[in-house]
């Protein structure tokens, strides 16, 4: 009988008898360990597929919401849950389980759209700064200083006020003020890739500036900017939110999380019809911890510190 020893993990037995059942070796690529790794985050997995279902749902919107989101019922108006109406009607006789389903594609939209526009600016921005320095890098750093001294919320209130309210508006507010977080980032990252070996050798080669940053630097900031994009969602969420609470971001009649919320500003509603705030509030706090939690996965496994 084979005494095994104590430090030989049940996995790598696995491992072992998997290779010499098939003859071949797996290769254990750092994408692999890094989807091990994310695999093992529970809560991310959780959030993942909560974050499926929300987006599943505001695709097959028109299939799946009993009524018709801005249909108005002047009778049966501000009525609690019902048969008819699982989540009850809002103040002008709406479906709010219609509205909120509805609801989950600009919220969810505003975050993704929002998020990839600022993120590409901060590449590109991040990039010059990082890889040729100097002036260029004095200059993009010190506009970033002047848009980072703003305090956040009031000025993307005074660009939507100055844009108008609505999707698109909303999304270039956000995006004209969370820019600078990431770029500070990629050129960080810039910064110790493009004295590395290869990046020297493919210079030296006489490889293109554009080729040497696009194939060479970019991959080397994916991992962090991944990460700093996940969590950039949640807020860029929480500022739709915010907005369309205001009446700055998604008019009603379309239906968003955020301005079924404006309900919430009776006092009456508050403490008697909590059908009506109560279902947005928790839509918007489930897919934030949701987004929070995959951050959190995704951070976790692209750390390259971890040997497992």
């Amino acid at each position: 009988m084979v005494k095994m020893s104590d430090n030989v993990s049940a996995a790598e037995i696995g491992r072992n008898l998997s290779e010499s059942a098939t003859g071949k070796p797996k290769i254990d690529s750092p994408t692999r360990r890094a989807l091990r790794r994310f695999l093992r985050h529970r809560l991310a997995i959780f959030g993942l597929v909560v974050l499926t279902i929300m987006a599943l749902a505001a695709i097959f919107a028109p299939w799946i919401a009993p009524y018709d989101p801005a249909a108005q019922d002047l009778v049966n108006f501000r009525q609690a849950p019902s048969r008819a109406h699982l989540l009850g009607t809002d103040g002008f006789g709406r479906d709010v389980l219609s509205r909120l389903i509805y609801g989950a594609r600009p919220s969810l939209s505003v975050g993704l759209l929002a998020v990839a526009f600022y993120e590409t600016i901060a590449i590109i921005l991040g990039s010059l700064a990082g890889y040729y320095g100097g002036k260029v890098d004095w200059v993009i750093m010190r506009a970033v200083d002047v848009v980072m001294t703003f305090p956040s919320l009031i000025i993307i209130i005074f660009l939507v006020a100055i844009l108008g309210p609505g999707l698109r508006n909303t999304i270039v507010a956000i995006a004209i003020l969370r820019w600078t977080e990431p770029t500070r980032l990629v050129r960080g990252q810039i910064l110790s890739l493009r004295e590395m070996d290869y990046v020297l050798s493919a210079r030296s080669l006489g490889a293109k500036d554009a080729r040497i940053i696009r194939r060479h630097i970019i991959p080397g900031v994916v991992a962090p900017l991944v990460v700093h994009a996940t969590f950039g969602v949640a807020t860029a969420i929480l500022l739709e939110a915010a907005l369309s609470f205001l009446n700055l971001g998604i008019l009603p009649p379309a239906a968003s999380w955020g301005n079924m919320m404006t309900a919430a500003q009776e006092l009456v509603i508050l403490e008697q019809m909590p059908w009506l705030w109560l279902p947005p509030g928790l839509a918007i706090m489930l897919a934030v911890l949701s987004i929070n939690f995959v951050g959190d996965g995704l951070r976790d496994a692209l750390d390259t510190t971890r040997s497992h």
